[in-house]
């Protein structure tokens, strides 16, 4: 079987990101802490015990009962340890990505609606009318938040994330590229100055079809 923990799908995010805006739905991101610490381990490893853990117990072999970080089902474990948390909170997982998370809910004023929870390894981001009291006070009961990831999502997946108004009136969430595209010129960067060439170098102002200011997510034009 597969050793590696799931990743939720660009194309979920968008989704989600998306149903919450045309639903006016909050959304709102956490970290897990110490996440596969928290997962119990589905291999029989162990160590021998050094001078750190006490004179009394060096030299002694001690076993390895939680999925340690860079072990090779480490992620796995994490994984299924908290796909059985979500099950426990009567989430179930979506037949077209399984790192979705969906749950039957009401709002306030007693419509039926769908919240769901988006899972990326020890990232969790939460849509519903009270997303953050899922990660909070559910999720959060079995599982260690980072209290400073708590809030509105700023990077998801590597892309930048924000609200924004378009000009119609209507708010949205923005999932940019901006962070790939500023980490694949600083690679180019770095390679030519390892290669020394001086036949070769990036141009400081180039030429481009678009202004820097344009915002696909926000051209609301006919195509």
């Amino acid at each position: 079987g597969s050793t590696y923990a799931g990743v939720v799908s660009r194309e979920s995010v968008r989704i989600a990101f998306t149903y919450a805006a045309l639903n006016g739905l909050d959304i709102c991101a956490a970290d897990i802490r110490n996440a596969y610490l928290q997962a119990p381990s589905s291999q029989k490893h162990y160590i021998v015990c050094g001078k750190e853990f006490g004179l009394e117990n060096e030299g002694k072999r001690a076993l390895i009962h939680r999925a340690l970080y860079g072990g090779k089902t480490a992620g796995k474990d994490f994984r299924n340890h908290l796909r059985s948390c979500m099950a426990h909170l009567n989430f179930k997982s979506c037949p077209a990505d399984p790192d979705v998370w969906m749950r039957p809910a009401k709002t306030s004023d007693g419509n039926e609606y769908y919240e769901y929870v988006l899972l990326y390894t020890d990232d969790a981001l939460a849509i519903g009318e009270f997303a953050e009291n899922v990660l909070r006070n559910e999720i959060g009961q079995y599982f260690e938040l980072k209290e400073e990831s708590i809030g509105p999502p700023k990077i998801y997946l590597g892309g930048r994330v924000r609200q924004v108004q378009l000009v119609n009136g209507v708010k949205a969430w923005a999932f940019g590229s901006s962070q790939y595209v500023q980490a694949a010129v600083k690679n180019v960067e770095e390679y030519l100055v390892r290669r020394a060439d001086v036949r070769y170098k990036l141009v400081k102002k180039a030429n481009t079809p678009l202004p820097s200011t344009y915002r696909p997510e926000l051209d609301v034009s006919a195509e």
